[in-house]
C-alpha cells in the first residue's frame, strides 16, 4: 500500500518538473534559472536517486532517474550561458 503512495507521490512531483524543464529544453533560454540553486538541486536528487537504490524503493528510483536526467540537461544548458556570457 506505501508503494501506491510513492509511486503517486513520485509521479505527480516529476510530472511538476515537466513543464519548466521541456519549456528549457525547447527555447535553450535559462536566463531566470540560478545556476547555483540547479547544481544544489541536480546533487540532492542525485542523492536522492542513490538512496532509493541503496533502499530498494522503486518509486524513489524512478522519479528521481527522470528528474535527474531533465535537471543534469537543464544544468547543462545553464552552465554553458554563463560561460559562454563570461
Amino acid at each position: 500500500m506505501s508503494d501506491i503512495f510513492g509511486f503517486v507521490g513520485a509521479f505527480l512531483t516529476t510530472l511538476s518538473f515537466v513543464p519548466q524543464a521541456w519549456l528549457v529544453l525547447r527555447t535553450g533560454k535559462t536566463e531566470g534559472i540560478s545556476l547555483a540553486m540547479y547544481s544544489l538541486f541536480t546533487i540532492g536528487v542525485a542523492a536522492w536517486l542513490v538512496y532509493g537504490i541503496i533502499e530498494g524503493a522503486t518509486p524513489v528510483i524512478a522519479a528521481n532517474a527522470i528528474t535527474l536526467t531533465l535537471a543534469a540537461l537543464i544544468l547543462v544548458l545553464k552552465a554553458r550561458a554563463v560561460l559562454k556570457s563570461s
